[in-house]
């Protein structure tokens, strides 16, 4: 157990690990424009929120990849991921509902993203975030899962890691201190 510890702390410290972990969530987005713009599957609201949080978890990620010797800076993205990825998770969570409800004419989202007024990342950048599809569609399955229940899964296994990297690099702080 105290070698999977260490590794654990000695991998944190490693600038690869970080980009390597930045570069999963960049290729996950790199995934949606390709659903998109390739394949023709039109993102709804809910897909849009989730696409923010990835968004949110890379941001997150960036000052780790750029010291990841500071263990500031490394708890900071850590929690930082982990408040992303939770977000990301409880937007998929309530997309499957969507998709599950027994009664689909009572399960709808709204049209219109609910951003604050001096956030509006549906204007600024509408080949990314301007929602166009349907909550309740579900056009894509693998291995008998939607893609909303795939990104339940990424989440919460991008927010379990974050919390696993600050616990070791709190431990880190403990021993050396």
């Amino acid at each position: 157990m105290k070698q999977f510890f260490q590794l654990g702390q000695n991998l944190s410290q490693q600038r690869l690990f970080w980009i390597f972990l930045a570069s999963s969530v960049f290729a996950l987005e790199i995934a949606a424009l390709v659903f998109q713009y390739g394949l023709g599957y039109e993102p709804c609201i809910k897909c849009i929120y989730q696409r923010l949080a990835l968004w949110g978890v890379f941001v997150a990620l960036l000052p780790a990849c750029i010291f990841p010797q500071s263990k500031l800076v490394k708890s900071v993205s850590c929690l930082s991921a982990a408040f992303f990825a939770a977000w990301g998770a409880k937007i998929a969570i309530e997309h499957v509902g969507l998709q599950n409800a027994p009664n689909p004419l009572f399960a709808f989202c709204e049209m219109v993203p609910n951003f604050p007024e001096w956030f509006a990342p549906d204007i600024w950048f509408p080949a990314l975030f301007e929602p166009r599809g349907d909550c309740n569609a579900i056009d894509w399955t693998f291995l008998s899962l939607s893609m909303p229940q795939w990104m339940q899964v990424i989440f919460i296994g991008y927010a379990a890691l974050a919390v696993v990297l600050f616990g070791l690099t709190l431990l880190k702080t403990k021993t050396t201190s």
